[in-house]
């Protein structure tokens, strides 16, 4: 099975990440936008108080999972549909 979608996830969290580390994103808007580890660490304890590469590992990781829940949703569509 391949997972181009998984892949194509963890790019978008890369260069999200990428975006932020660069300083072009200064007030972290887009980050925290498009961020769930961001969105949860928020809500529980103070987010300046997180390592930023912690974030970022975090990032990366979730969207890895989301593409590859996809692709596994997407195989199994395409495996039914065999049958």
């Amino acid at each position: 099975m391949r997972y181009p979608i998984t892949i194509a996830a963890v790019a978008i969290g890369l260069l999200l990440c990428l975006f932020n580390y660069t300083g072009y994103d200064p007030h972290n808007v887009f980050f925290f936008m498009l961020s769930p580890p961001a969105w949860i660490s928020d809500v529980f304890y103070d987010i300046h108080k997180t390592p930023v590469m912690t974030m970022y590992v975090l990032t990366i990781i979730s969207y890895a999972i989301v593409g590859y829940a996809c692709d596994r949703l997407i195989a199994a569509g395409r495996k039914r549909s065999r049958a």
